[in-house]
């Protein structure tokens, strides 16, 4: 089976939530995480994993070649991402770190300048600890393109995941194209969300998401006992998205969390039947 870690606002538990997940799936489980939130992953930090890299992560890029090419400008006028600099009678100046690698230009360019080449963006990571595997994508500072890492260790994940009784795949925030890359696939999405007006207006945001994306999705309430959980309630309703959890406010959750130990909370044990039982619904 598997499941999505998601939400719309940053800060409300997404991560706490899914290593404390799998950590009470693992018990009786084979079980993966996947740490696709590449900008910041911190779910090794959590479970105190040691990671290996398995692989770095390219993206094509243009490169020119200056005996050939005319100063004309015209691969400056086809980028869409401002990455390349037209000064008159000078070569092209390239700005790498605003590159998508689309190949707009290598298309434009009239002389036959600009060949392939290649940058590192990010790493793919794999590690282990209590009985949980895990695999995360990691985006080098000052890349662009977190949803590439996502897709790279995305497919490292397909590739194992028959070894797997359930994979718990952890999104970054937001509503994004790394955020969508990481929730296609999945049986089910758990909304991880807060009781407050910024909590729920995220919330609709990713519920939205989950409609067209045509993913079955549940909420779990997080600090369930700050601020007013009716402005959670009216959104479970308005999407028939069932609230499976509520997990209060603990100090000793903070003080767990920076030492790398995921919390124990009935309210997880609880998620976690529930997970069980829709996937022997699911099979």
């Amino acid at each position: 089976m598997k499941i999505a870690i998601t939400g719309g606002k940053g800060g409300t538990g997404k991560s706490t939530i899914a290593t404390s997940l799998a950590v009470e799936l693992a018990k009786n489980n084979r079980v993966l995480l996947f740490d696709a939130d590449v900008d910041c992953p911190n779910d090794h930090i959590i479970l105190a994993v040691e990671r290996e890299r398995a692989k770095t992560v390219k993206q094509m890029i243009p490169e020119w070649k200056t005996n050939k090419c005319t100063k004309c400008g015209k691969c400056s006028d086809a980028c869409r991402f401002k990455a390349i600099v037209k000064i008159k009678d000078r070569y092209p100046i390239f700005v790498p770190e605003q590159c998508n690698g689309c190949g707009a230009c290598m298309i434009a360019c009239p002389a036959g300048a600009i060949n392939k080449s290649s940058k590192s963006i990010g790493y793919v990571h794999e590690g282990s600890n209590a009985g949980i595997d895990i695999i995360d994508g990691e985006l080098i500072p000052n890349q662009m393109l977190s949803e590439f890492v996502v897709s790279a260790a995305k497919r490292l994940v397909m590739k194992k995941q028959h070894k797997y009784d359930y994979i718990i795949t952890d999104t970054a925030a937001g509503t994004h194209c790394d955020v969508i890359s990481a929730l296609l696939d999945n049986d089910i999405a758990i909304a991880v969300t807060e009781p407050t007006p910024l909590g729920a207006h995220d919330l609709e945001l990713i519920m939205k998401l989950l409609e067209v994306l045509k993913i079955p999705s549940k909420i779990v309430l997080n600090k369930s006992d700050l601020g007013d959980p009716r402005l959670i309630e009216k959104i479970s309703r308005k999407y028939g998205s069932e609230i499976i959890a509520r997990v209060p406010y603990s100090r000793s959750v903070l003080e767990n969390y920076s030492k790398g130990i995921p919390i124990k909370n009935e309210e997880i044990k609880k998620l976690a039947k529930i997970i069980q039982m829709t996937n022997r619904g699911i099979k």
